[in-house]
């Protein structure tokens, strides 16, 4: 089992904190595991078993607690009195009007409360509106590459190989992988989301009347599919919607954009907006989209090869994530930076790029960094080993050394 060191201090960080802490994240990221994890650590810190409730929607011996009202009366006979209990609640969305006994029971004293989901939908609509102010999100992605080689007999490069082919999703660095038997876990997450989770989330007693159904599978497994072909490339929903026209297939912009937001809100897809660098402001068209595990997009994408510089440039997107930064792609007049970060009000640009020992790609990579004038740091991450350096205070570092450091 791999300790999510990264989120389980982020966890303790909130601990009695009266709020609500909220994991989500795409199905087998390891959000059970997590609050396994950290209901171990707090068993060793002296907190009795009497004082935990935890209870996973996904097991049929909870059934009977689909009712709001059911599930809080439960839970309300098990509180501790004059102790802190510790509620854990997985895969909380199963349950209809759940918002209804997660604010009863956070109004009382004495209790902290954890809960997890697999749809962006949990967040939105009831949830927001009721808990506004008094929930944190801890947003939740597979392994990193530092937590992969952890439980990986390979090393370097060739491990990076190995993360970029199966992906990160947690049980596979407990199995042994084979293609075949990656290819069929993999298909079981990525069906299980499609048509599991996207249906849970317009089948709640009272769905947002301004969500269209998603009702057609093979729809919204094509758009998928395309979304993971052109990964790090500017996507818009008329490029999407004109691909579906050129292939035979007639729908309207609505209703692709409803399609989009279904994949984006199952946390398979995540779209990133254009910063304009110059201005300092978010341009709303062409967004980029970069899939949350590349094993699911090799899934999606069987028997083809796609460039590897969109495959370090997903991985850098995600890493910069974990990172607790804030990301979007730049532009800079006519140029484009791969990556703006920013955290804190500090901004980091980064460019991504597999080698650079070509003169032309090494000038194409730096001169957008080199026309930014500010004094924010600025950085090339590639896989050569030939160019690493400095170089008028653009520095140019291995992408394994960049993805081992410590946050």
């Amino acid at each position: 089992m791999v300790i999510r060191k990264e989120y389980l201090s982020r966890l303790l960080a909130w601990k009695n904190e009266q709020v609500i802490k909220v994991v989500t994240g795409i199905r087998r990221c390891g959000k059970s595991t997590l609050l396994k994890q950290f209901q171990d650590h707090l068993l060793e810190d002296g907190v009795s078993q009497e004082q935990i409730i935890s209870i996973n929607f996904e097991d049929l011996d909870y059934e009977d607690l689909l009712d709001y009202k059911a599930l809080y009366a439960y839970i309300r006979e098990r509180l501790c009195p004059d102790k802190m209990t510790y509620i854990f609640l997985d895969e909380i969305q199963k349950v209809d009007s759940f918002q209804k006994a997660v604010d009863s029971l956070f109004i009382k004293e004495n209790t902290d409360i954890y809960i997890t989901g697999s749809n962006a939908y949990l967040l939105s609509g009831d949830l927001a509106t009721l808990l506004t102010g008094r929930f944190v999100e801890i947003s939740m992605l597979p392994l990193s590459f530092a937590e992969y080689l952890e439980c990986s007999d390979e090393t370097g490069e060739q491990a990076l190989a190995s993360y970029m082919k199966f992906g990160g999703f947690p049980y596979l660095s407990q199995m042994e992988n084979t293609a075949e038997k990656v290819d069929t876990y993999l298909e079981g997450i990525y069906n299980t989301v499609v048509v599991k989770d996207i249906e849970d989330r317009q089948s709640r007693k009272n769905p947002d009347p301004n969500k269209r159904k998603i009702t057609d599978i093979t729809l919204l497994k094509t758009i998928a599919r395309y979304l993971a072909s052109v990964v790090g490339s500017p996507v818009s929903v008329k490029s999407v919607s004109d691909y579906l026209i050129s292939s035979g297939r007639k729908v309207s912009p609505n209703t692709v954009n409803e399609y989009m937001e279904a994949l984006q809100e199952s946390f398979i897809f995540y779209p990133v907006e254009r910063f304009d660098i110059i201005g300092k402001q978010l341009l709303k068209v062409n967004r980029k989209w970069y899939i949350v595990d590349l094993g699911l997009r090799n899934h999606i994408l069987p028997k083809k090869r796609y460039d590897l510089e969109f495959s370090l440039e997903n991985i850098v997107f995600f890493e910069l994530l974990r990172k607790g930064y804030k990301v979007n792609v730049g532009k800079n007049g006519d140029t484009e930076v791969d990556f703006v970060a920013q955290k804190q009000g500090v901004l980091h640009y980064y460019q991504v790029t597999a080698d650079m020992t070509n003169e032309d790609t090494f000038d194409r990579e730096i001169r957008p960094l080199q026309s930014i004038k500010d004094n924010y740091e600025k950085t090339i991450l590639t896989m050569d080993h030939m160019t690493q350096g400095d170089y008028e205070g653009i520095k140019v570092i291995h992408l394994l050394d960049w993805l081992l450091e410590k946050n």
